[in-house]
């Protein structure tokens, strides 16, 4: 199997709107050789039983020393270290440092460590901001999901001793675990203020989204829980209600069931509804979808689609996430009635 790393980059980086120097990445002499890794297991310890931070509400800014410490664990174990064989985990940190580098507008993440990786431990133990500390679990672990998962037969070389997808579940449950409110997934840290409806209604939305190829609105979904950790808040509204407009028009364009490219939401909705995508026997059930569905563009036209006059216009944060978990069950719902009548 002979894979560049280039090529795997750039899909990475672009698929995630990251930027891209290619000066610094050459991989195409890579050999893929095979390779044996072990699942790394959470022990339940005594201590951690007694707290029981996993069912306590969830933080948002709050990163731990051990949290930060435990993240470092995952990507020895996940990314493994250069050997006298392989080189490919030091060209990995060194894409992630620079790259970090470069949207900072910094020359170094540290002026502590002998090498990029080093530089990057310091920078997550170290670091104040709770976002540039999301940054580099965001990237480290796109390169984790992407590039490492992508050259698996080269994982021996790398002393990979965890799979990707072991080491995103740990990360996730680490979140979890110290009580802080997001979860990598789809590709990108996206933000849990109630952990019921995350893995009910988020989750399974941005699974859908993926399964059944819906990229543009899987995008858009993206970018709206981009947006609530960044507390962009008025775009996150917007940009929820674009993901759920561009759902019901693929649903639409796949069904052959004409629609302007500019149809509105409530536009969409009829011709859904006029179409019977849904169960006639649900038509008491229909018309509180219906609100529900209007409801979330009525959220975002009185409070995003207009000017805001002199004032800025601050939305709540509870009318935010409303919105998002909104949308996300909408979501759900549509696609699985589309599967189920398709």
């Amino acid at each position: 199997m002979n894979i560049k790393g280039n090529m795997l980059i750039k899909h990475i980086l672009i698929r995630y709107h990251a930027p891209l120097d290619r000066t610094y990445y050459d991989f195409s002499k890579c050999s893929f050789l095979g390779g044996l890794v072990v699942s790394m297991a959470i022990i339940n310890i005594f201590s951690k039983r007694k707290q029981q931070k996993i069912e306590s509400v969830f933080t948002n800014d709050q990163f731990s020393r051990n949290f930060r410490i435990q993240v470092i664990h995952i990507w020895k174990d996940a990314i493994g270290t250069a050997s006298y064989n392989s080189s490919f985990p030091d060209q990995l940190w060194d894409m992630i440092h620079n790259s970090l580098c470069r949207e900072y507008g910094v020359f170094t993440l540290s002026t502590r460590g002998r090498n990029n990786f080093e530089k990057c431990q310091d920078f997550i133990l170290e670091e104040k901001s709770p976002e540039k500390i999301l940054d580099i679990i965001e990237l480290s672990f796109r390169v984790i999901d992407k590039i490492v998962r992508e050259n698996k037969y080269e994982w021996r070389d790398m002393n990979v001793k965890q799979e990707p997808d072991s080491a995103i579940e740990e990360l996730n449950h680490r979140f979890r675990e110290h009580g802080l409110g997001y979860q990598f997934l789809g590709g990108s840290i996206v933000r849990v203020d109630a952990d019921f409806i995350h893995r009910e209604a988020v989750e399974p939305a941005v699974n859908l989204l993926f399964q059944e190829e819906f990229e543009g609105a899987s995008e858009e979904f993206m970018r709206a829980h981009e947006h609530f950790r960044k507390a962009n808040d008025k775009e996150a509204i917007s940009e929820a209600l674009k993901a759920f407009e561009s759902v019901m028009k693929t649903i639409c364009k796949r069904k052959g069931w004409k629609v302007d490219d500019k149809a509105t939401a409530a536009v969409l909705i009829k011709t859904i509804f006029e179409n019977e995508l849904l169960p006639n026997n649900l038509q008491s059930h229909l018309t509180s979808v219906r609100t529900s569905l209007e409801g979330l563009a009525t959220v975002r036209n009185k409070n995003t689609g207009h000017g805001q006059g002199e004032r800025r216009v601050k939305v709540p944060r509870h009318l935010v996430a409303y919105a998002l978990h909104l949308c996300a069950t909408n979501i759900v719902f549509l696609i699985d009635s589309y599967k189920e009548n398709n």
